[in-house]
C-alpha cells in the first residue's frame, strides 16, 4: 500500500490548507474588522488557490492510479477503497477547473460577503447587485468546466449533493408540491387557532445563549471540540473531526430564532463531531453531502426540538431561564406556540409546513439566474412575486426579502435545494432509527438523547464521505429519497394541532 500511504500523506496538506481557509472564514463572520475585508479575500484566494493546485497535482495523480490497483482486493465499503473512490471522482472533476478560476471565485465571494452584510444592514439591493452579478458570472463559468449533460444547473447542484440532477430533483419537487400545497391551504382557514405571542417578549441575549448551549450540550456536542459563537447568519463550520464550532443568531424579541437556531446547527455539529477518527486529514472527513448534512440538523431542530416529548423534558427547563415570560404559559401552549404555522418572510424562521416553498422558490431564481432567463437586476421583484405567489406575503423591504441569506455572497449556487432534500431524509433516517430502537422517543421525554445520536453516529455520521448520498439512504433505509413519508409526517403532526 505504499502509493495509498504516500496519497494520504499529501491529502493531509489538501485538508490542512482548507482548513485553514474555513478558519479565516469563520473569522470572517465572527470576530474580523470590517475594515479588513480586501486583505481576507487575498489570503483565502491565495489558501484555496494552494489546495487546489495541491489536489490537482502530477504527484496525486500518480499516487491515486497506484492506489487504484493497490485497493481492488479490498471490500467496496472499506475506508481505503471509499477513499480512492472519493478522490478519484473529486480528482477528475478539479482538473477541469483552472487554478485562476478558483482564486477568484474565493477572492469575490470573501469580498461579496462583505457587500452583502453591509446591503442588508441598509437593505438596499443595488448596492450588493455588482458584487453578484460577478458571482454569478463566475458560476457560470465554473459550470462549464466542469460540463453537464442537460442543465447548467446541474454541473453545481452536483458539487452540493452528487449525482443528484434537475430532472430527479424536479420529480421530489412535484411530489412535494402536490402534499404541501392543499396542507398549508387547509392550515391557513386555521391560522388563528394557534397563537405564538409568548414567544414574542423579551428574552435576555445572554440567557438565550446559556439555555441553548445547555440543550446542545445534552443532546451530544462536545464542547471541548467546539464552541458557539454570534454572526449575522447561523452556520456551522468545521476544521478537524476536533474542532466544529457553531453560530447562531439572537434577537431579544423573538426566542425561537436562536433556540432553533442552535438546535439546527448543533445537529450539524453532531454530524462532523461524529465521523470516524480514522477517516482525519483524508478527505473523507466530512458530511457525504449537503442534503443528507442538513438531515441531521432538521432532525434535532425540528423532529426531536419541536416535538411534545422534548418539550416535556427541556421546558421546567426553559422556565428556570425565563420565568417572568413564561410562568403563565402552559406546555401544552408552548409546544403549539412553536409549531405555529404561518406563511411568512424569513427562511430560517420558517414553520416546517411552509419551508419547503422558501427552498423551491430560491431553487427556480438560481436556475433563470445561470440560465440567463433572469437579470440581476429585476431579481428583487422576481423575488417578492414568487413570495407572494407561493406563501401569499411580499416582503416590505430587500433585508427582509432577497438579501435574507448569505449563500449568493458566497457563491453557493446550487445549495438551496438540499435543505428541502434534508428534510426529506430526516424523516426516513428518524423512522428507521425508531424502528431499530422503539424507546427513543420515551427515552427524548426523559431528557435522554444517546441511543438516536448512537444509531446516527453507527448508520450516518461515522461513514464521513465513503458513501453517495442516495446510496448511504437506501443502505441504512431499505429506501431511495422520497417526499411521502415527510408529506405524512406532517399531515399527522399538524393535524393533531390544528384539526
Amino acid at each position: 500500500m505504499l502509493h495509498l500511504d504516500k496519497l494520504k500523506t499529501l491529502l493531509g496538506t489538501v485538508s490542512d490548507l482548507r482548513g485553514a481557509a474555513s478558519l479565516l472564514s469563520w473569522d470572517q463572520q465572527t470576530y474580523m474588522p470590517s475594515g479588513s475585508s480586501f486583505a481576507r479575500a487575498e489570503q483565502l484566494a491565495t489558501l484555496e488557490k494552494l489546495a487546489h493546485a495541491q489536489f490537482t497535482s502530477m504527484e496525486i495523480g500518480e499516487h491515486l492510479e497506484g492506489a487504484i490497483g493497490e485497493i481492488k482486493s479490498l471490500a467496496y465499503d472499506s475506508n481505503a477503497a471509499s477513499l480512492v473512490r472519493f478522490v478519484r471522482r473529486e480528482y477528475d472533476r478539479a482538473q477541469k477547473i483552472p487554478p485562476s478560476l478558483i482564486a477568484e471565485i474565493a477572492r469575490q465571494t470573501s469580498l461579496g460577503m462583505e457587500v452583502w452584510v453591509k446591503a442588508r444592514k441598509t437593505s438596499n439591493f443595488r448596492s450588493f447587485q455588482s458584487s453578484l452579478q460577478r458571482i454569478i458570472e463566475l458560476q457560470r463559468e465554473l459550470a462549464d468546466c466542469l460540463g453537464f449533460e442537460n442543465k447548467r444547473y446541474d454541473a453545481l447542484l452536483d458539487q452540493y449533493e452528487p449525482g443528484m440532477t434537475t430532472s430527479t430533483l424536479n420529480k421530489l419537487f412535484s411530489d412535494l408540491k402536490s402534499g404541501l400545497l392543499p396542507l398549508v391551504e387547509g392550515l391557513s382557514q386555521k391560522i388563528n387557532a394557534v397563537d405564538d405571542k409568548v414567544l414574542h417578549q423579551y428574552f435576555p441575549a445572554e440567557k438565550q445563549l446559556e439555555f441553548g448551549l445547555k440543550m446542545a450540550e445534552l443532546i451530544g456536542y462536545d464542547l471541548s471540540r467546539g464552541r458557539q459563537d454570534q454572526s449575522v447568519h447561523p452556520f456551522c463550520t468545521s476544521f478537524s473531526i476536533n474542532d466544529v464550532r457553531i453560530t447562531t443568531r439572537l434577537d431579544e424579541e423573538f426566542l425561537s430564532s436562536a433556540l432553533f437556531g442552535t438546535l439546527h446547527e448543533c445537529g450539524h455539529a453532531l454530524y462532523e463531531q461524529g465521523i470516524n477518527i480514522e477517516l482525519e486529514r483524508t478527505l473523507l472527513g466530512g458530511g457525504t453531502s449537503l442534503g443528507i448534512h442538513e438531515s441531521q440538523s432538521r432532525l434535532w431542530e425540528n423532529l426531536v426540538g419541536r416535538s411534545r416529548e422534548f418539550w416535556k423534558f427541556a421546558y421546567p427547563i426553559l422556565k428556570t431561564f425565563f420565568h417572568d415570560s413564561l410562568d403563565k404559559c402552559s406546555l401544552e401552549s408552548f409546544y403549539r406556540s412553536i409549531n405555529r404555522v404561518q406563511p411568512s418572510l424569513i427562511r430560517v424562521e420558517a414553520d416546517e409546513v411552509t419551508y419547503n416553498l422558501h427552498i423551491m422558490l430560491r431553487y427556480e431564481l438560481e436556475v433563470d439566474l445561470l440560465e440567463g432567463n433572469l437579470q440581476i437586476k429585476d431579481l428583487p421583484d422576481a423575488w417578492n412575486s414568487k413570495m407572494n405567489r407561493y406563501l401569499g406575503v411580499i416582503p416590505s423591504d430587500d433585508a427582509v426579502g432577497v438579501l435574507q441569506d448569505v449563500h449568493w455572497s458566497h457563491g453557493l449556487i446550487g445549495y438551496f435545494p438540499t435543505y428541502a432534500l434534508g428534510n426529506l431524509v430526516s424523516v426516513q433516517f428518524y423512522q428507521q432509527a425508531q424502528k431499530a430502537v422503539p424507546t427513543i422517543v420515551a427515552e427524548i421525554e426523559e431528557g435522554k438523547f444517546s441511543s438516536l445520536l448512537a444509531w446516527l453516529r453507527e448508520h450516518v455520521h461515522q461513514h464521513g464521505r465513503k458513501f453517495m448520498p442516495e446510496e448511504l439512504v437506501k443502505k441504512e433505509t431499505g429506501e431511495f429519497i422520497s417526499a411521502e413519508p415527510f408529506v405524512q409526517y406532517l399531515k399527522a403532526k399538524y393535524s393533531e394541532i390544528y384539526f
